[in-house]
């Protein structure tokens, strides 16, 4: 019983640490993912010359969002362990994850690396002379060498190998089965949205998109069903969700619906284990909704906004609709509710 209740303490306690991370994390995935919707919405194409200057403005600021939201969330977790001290391991660390391409899920793991290893290094006793240097110097800089050392050295190298190798599985599966295709493309883009197992779905559809437009038929519309399937289940069930939660699904809309696939990760941060595998079973039936279909897509790009050039729009809409709903239905009937009536 006492080795029960000290496993629920931990939970509860890593729990904690990840809705610290979490916490901070929304506002910068919120603000950079409108504005980025807003630029694509108004016009804006990427690595265009001829993009108006407040077009360019909206696009660097919300892109801005998008990478400053891994390093706080990795940072944010550190904090929530070690205090101010694991703050600059943390960001440091998510930082250089995010350049190995880790995503959310490396920047939450680095989190909690940092976080420990600065709390360890608390325990080591210090001169009177030394003590007071070392909330502001001591630790952050040890902590952040080690934390930094841990990602080059042990985490950077397989991430590389296993893009390269999910790469040439994909290749290998092309000419089996669409469904089975479709299933492991869409599992795969809904993931860990913008993290590297989604880029080598999206890569592997993006660069065919001129010889095999069908691709991006079906991942096009698994882009945009992480976001537009949770905006769905707040609508649904609000209860289990937070006020906080909640104001990040109505962010969540607007970015599905312009396939931003980032709007769904303050909920698969703050609760993983659940959120996860509904975003990849809704990421899975699209796409094999829009194989099916024979959706042809021809923009490396998803969600609504590239309607006007996706030859069989009712199967792309129904594609990205009937993923949306698995995605919800499946995330509401896993999570538990939170909110009194």
């Amino acid at each position: 019983m006492t080795t029960l209740k000290a496993i629920k303490k931990e939970v509860a306690h890593f729990r904690s640490h990840l809705l610290t991370g979490t916490s901070h994390m929304i506002p910068f995935v919120s603000a950079g993912g409108i504005l980025a919707a807003l630029a694509v919405m108004l016009g804006y194409t990427e690595g265009s010359n001829a993009n108006p200057l407040y077009l360019q403005a909206f696009a660097d600021i919300g892109s801005a969002g998008f990478k400053l939201f891994i390093p706080v969330l990795g940072g944010y977790v550190a904090w929530s362990i070690a205090n101010r001290p694991g703050l600059a391991p943390g960001m440091i660390g998510a930082w250089l994850a995010a350049e190995y391409g880790c995503g959310f899920i490396g920047a939450i793991l680095i989190g909690f690396i940092a976080g420990y290893i600065v709390q360890t290094l608390k325990q080591i006793p210090l001169s009177p002379s030394t003590r007071s240097i070392g909330a502001i110097f001591l630790y952050p800089l040890l902590g952040s060498l080690v934390t930094g050392a841990v990602v080059i050295f042990v985490i950077g190298e397989p991430i590389s190998s296993m893009m390269a190798g999910l790469d040439h599985w994909l290749h290998a599966l092309e000419g089996g089965s669409r469904t089975t295709l479709g299933m492991i493309m869409g599992g795969m883009t809904a993931f860990d949205m913008g993290g590297p197992v989604n880029k080598v779905a999206t890569l592997f559809a993006q660069t065919q998109v001129n010889t095999h437009p069908y691709l991006m038929g079906g991942v096009g519309a698994a882009i945009s069903t992480p976001p537009l399937g949770m905006w769905l289940a707040t609508l649904l069930s609000r209860k289990r969700y937070s006020d906080e939660e909640l104001q990040a699904g109505n962010a969540a809309l607007i970015m599905g619906l312009i396939g931003i696939s980032e709007g769904a990760i303050p909920f698969a941060a703050a609760d993983p284990l659940r959120v996860i595998p509904a975003l990849v079973a809704g990421g899975a039936a699209a796409c094999v909704t829009g194989f099916t279909f024979e959706v042809i897509n021809h923009a490396p790009w998803g969600g609504f906004i590239v309607l006007p050039i996706v030859e069989g729009r009712l199967g792309y809409i129904a594609a990205i609709i009937i993923g949306s709903l698995v995605t919800a239905l499946l995330v509401n009937a896993l999570k538990p509710v939170t909110k009194q009536p």
